[in-house]
């Protein structure tokens, strides 16, 4: 008996990325029931399943791939963020800097807050401070995101208002920095420290913060893709979540971890337990997230030798043994894990831990970031089965091929040699599912995979390359944001490839992206997204 389909997506090629590139014609048409792939072929298969009551859907001169899925984001904070505060990213001066939070400022209260992210650490000339901010936007609160969103720079007004003097002590190794003159500088390290501040900030209502999370989500629908790993799910996720569905459909599925705090116990590990399984109809809390270690730009990460300036050269854990017994209580449980680890120390000790307690039963153990390992821990991922959940595009806008950067200046040329070894791991065997760490790189995942392959910002022809030995080619890529991000969510059964069976999630390019440069890739038209078998984006 020949099943009617929902719906019948009829398009001049189709890249399935259902095992290796075929010979012959490509097929060109995907019925769809239910949500998920009913047959895939060529014109007699919409023959076969159209019904009286399909919808036929043409793109008869564009390319179907599987849906992309960025394996690495903050959707939440990063959507609220971005709503109410002065976007920082791409402004190389601190005068361009205070120029942008003045404009911000004007015309409001003198007693309003302005906020703003993405901050480079490379517009001051030591480490980061807020004291310039009294005399550009005085007695205002003003609250910073370095782009590594792991400190935050505030103004005195913010010290004054949170009582902060420097001798604030944290579980773990967060910090609050100290001027030369021994008061605060405004530099605040780590989530703990920052969260002495956030506490101060305006409350936004529910409605207000879906709203900004719905509305970036639709322009990450727009620009191709359909899923995200979302690495955290703190309060108000659910909240927001379940208001956006009350109204409408999240535009990308999500994959939620909330995060293991440093230096917790048992009962928080058990609280957080309890949320694995909660689910919309397009988000779900499948695993765990663990930050091991902080950021090198920043001096928080975990080194086997210290940076440059004697910092990067502890655990973000204050005892490591407590992560390790961590791991073990949600593995125990059968709970995947996903670590930040980007020193190659964190990067060796997290591949310990996962060593001993062996592969993840629902979907394999992650290590996010990996910014700079040796060959000999390059080896371990494949022979482990642990993911390597990268962001190549951190090492593409937030360094410089001539090692001038905070970043590589920090690690010295050995080190940052060793930055982002995308290719390495995957000719080894590894699993490498790619992301931006979104709101810290772009959104758009064209301009992610452009810069993958080329080590470069793709718009920027005349810039040295990163490290050009580990570019991937088109296809790894792509295979990142497609079979291997399935892969890395234990999903490879049912998504990351145009095969019955799997869920009908699909992007729709003007051309097939495989047969371009990366420069065209950045700019391929997105025709549609279709998430569950619908048109998400037209």
């Amino acid at each position: 008996m020949i099943t009617s389909a929902d719906a019948v997506y009829i398009v001049g090629e189709i890249e399935s990325f259902d095992g290796p590139p075929k010979t012959g014609p490509a097929p060109t048409t995907v019925a769809v029931a239910d949500g998920r792939v009913l047959a895939v072929g060529g014109a007699d298969t919409a023959e076969r399943h159209i019904g009286p009551d399909t919808v036929v859907h043409r793109y008869e001169h564009a390319v179907l791939l599987p849906g992309l899925t960025d394996c690495h984001m903050h959707p939440v904070w990063g959507s609220v963020e971005l709503g109410r505060g002065v976007d920082l990213n791409g402004i190389a001066t601190l005068d361009g800097v205070l120029d942008a939070l003045r404009s911000a400022a004007a015309g409001t209260a003198d007693d309003e807050w302005v906020f703003g992210h993405a901050l480079d650490p490379n517009v001051f000339d030591g480490p980061p401070h807020g004291r310039m901010l009294a005399e550009a936007l005085p007695n205002r609160p003003v609250a910073l995101l370095l782009r590594d969103a792991h400190s935050l720079v505030v103004s005195p007004r913010v010290v004054e208002l949170a009582g902060l003097t420097g001798r604030e002590t944290f579980d773990d190794r967060a910090s609050v920095e100290l001027h030369p003159d021994g008061g605060p500088s405004g530099l605040l390290l780590e989530l703990s420290a920052m969260a002495l501040v956030g506490r101060l900030y305006p409350v936004l209502s529910v409605r207000q913060q879906a709203d900004y999370v719905l509305a970036e989500l639709t322009k990450m629908a727009a620009a191709g893709l359909t899923g995200g790993h979302a690495m955290d799910f703190s309060p108000p996720s659910h909240e927001i979540f379940r208001d956006i569905e009350s109204r409408a459909e999240l535009p990308i599925k999500l994959r939620c971890s909330p995060l293991v705090p440093p230096d917790s116990g048992p009962e928080v590990w058990r609280e957080i337990d309890a949320l694995l399984g909660l689910q919309g109809r397009r988000w779900s809390v499948e695993g765990v997230k663990f930050m091991l270690d902080g950021t090198i730009d920043n001096g928080t990460a975990w080194l086997e030798e210290p940076d440059v300036h004697g910092e990067n050269h502890a655990a973000l854990w204050t005892d490591p043994d407590a992560y390790r017994a961590a791991i073990a209580f949600f593995a125990g449980r059968g709970v995947p894990t996903a670590t930040h680890a980007i020193g190659d120390r964190a990067v060796r000790f997290a591949l310990d831990t996962l060593a001993e307690v062996g592969a993840g039963p629902a979907a394999p153990h992650r290590i996010e970031h990996v910014e700079t390992i040796p060959d000999e821990t390059v080896d371990r991922f494949a022979r482990l089965g642990v993911v390597a959940s990268m962001q190549p595009i951190h090492g593409t806008r937030h360094t410089r091929g001539d090692r001038s950067d905070n970043w590589s200046v920090r690690l010295g040329a050995e080190r940052a040699s060793r930055g982002w070894r995308c290719r390495d791991l995957r000719e080894r065997g590894a699993i490498v599912a790619l992301g931006s760490d979104w709101p810290i790189g772009g959104a758009d995942p064209r301009v992610l995979l452009a810069d993958a392959q080329l080590r470069r910002p793709v718009e920027e022809p005349d810039s040295t390359p990163v490290q050009p030995e580990q570019a991937l080619t088109a296809r790894m890529a792509y295979e990142g944001l497609t079979t291997h991000a399935a892969l890395a969510a234990g999903r490879a059964a049912t998504r990351g490839r145009v095969a019955p069976g799997h869920e009908a999630d699909f992007t729709i390019f003007a051309e097939n992206p495989l047969t371009l440069t990366p420069e065209r890739q950045a700019a391929n038209a997105v025709i549609a997204t279709i998430v569950d078998g619908r048109v998400q984006h037209r």
